[in-house]
């Protein structure tokens, strides 16, 4: 993909992110989620001068697609890696404690989904990947060939609130006795069998493979870590902008600005003095969700939500 498509691609709230962000045109920024590339090169056009942005992606597809913008761009470098791995190139890059901007923008990108050999689409016949860098750690299939039912079951229940996980994870048991589970639509195939009560709108398939995408990747372990990173590189008064998909992720990011602008994740009713409380963000703004037109344009904005936050 050529830089000029990725502007030509739109992505999820594009100038909101903007906005949030606060460009400066002499500024250090870190996308944690290069995917397409589209909020990247919005960021690029917006730098002049000394302005640094540094990719980060797990996929090699995207890291391939990165450097071919790095051999053209002197303000542009791109790490391949987890975005839980962010500290360690900030301080490649000798900016950890100077970074103005970091942006997660979380989830699936549209190429992923896309490319039914990803193993991501429910809709799509593709082997039974999920993993966001195919050279690296087990495929679905390969866990889900051993995986006991019971945590195949925490899975389900835990990264995809499904509420039939049980029944779900018996299902899966069963038809891996009768032969492997290997591709995409075999597994999309048991688990809407299983699955009593279709959500309108939304595949029955939905739940398990989001849940099962997590846990294959570690998301929420890695989220986890990046956003304390983030905290950590960021300069005072640096933005840490981050775009959700579920309310998993959602509720963790919530709670990380939430506690990170109390100043501690401090019990209520404790007899703490205030000068034990110590804020290292400041909330910015409420959050932002995308509008109508944006959403009928693109109907995987529709869960997207923006939480902003400020480093004191």
């Amino acid at each position: 993909m050529r830089m000029a498509d990725a502007r030509a691609h739109r992505p999820v709230m594009l100038e909101e992110v903007m906005e949030a962000l606060h460009i400066n045109a002499a500024g250090i920024y870190v996308d944690a989620t290069f995917g397409r590339g589209g909020h990247a090169a919005a960021i690029l056009q917006r730098l002049r001068g000394e302005g640094r942005l540094i990719a980060i992606d797990k996929d090699p597809g995207a890291v391939e697609v990165a450097r071919e913008w790095s051999a053209r761009d002197r303000h542009f470098t791109v790490y391949q890696g987890a975005f839980a791995m962010l500290e360690y190139f900030a301080e490649t890059e000798a900016v950890s404690g100077r970074v103005n901007g970091v942006l997660f923008d979380l989830g699936v990108s549209s190429p992923q989904l896309d490319t039914a050999e990803r193993g991501f689409s429910f809709l799509r016949e593709g082997p039974l990947d999920m993993r966001m860098d195919p050279m690296q750690g087990e495929s679905a299939a390969a866990w889900l060939a051993y995986a006991d039912e019971g945590d195949i079951a925490y899975v389900l229940k835990t990264y995809g609130e499904e509420r039939f996980a049980k029944r779900i994870a018996r299902a899966i048991v069963q038809a891996r006795q009768v032969a492997p589970i290997e591709t995409t639509l075999q597994l999309a195939e048991i688990v809407s069998a299983a699955n009593p009560a279709w959500e309108r709108d939304k595949h029955p398939a939905t739940r398990a493979f989001q849940a099962i995408r997590i846990h294959i990747n570690h998301e929420l372990a890695e989220l986890e870590q990046g956003l304390s990173q983030a905290l950590r590189v960021l300069a005072p008064g640096g933005r840490l902008a981050v775009i959700s998909f579920h309310s998993l992720e959602d509720r963790m990011v919530k709670r990380f600005m939430r506690d990170e602008a109390r100043g501690g994740d401090i019990p209520r009713g404790l007899p703490v003095p205030a000068a034990a409380f110590k804020p290292t963000l400041r909330v910015v703004g409420k959050p932002i969700y995308p509008g109508d037109a944006e959403v009928a344009a693109n109907p995987r904005a529709r869960s997207a939500v923006l939480r902003v936050a400020e480093k004191l």
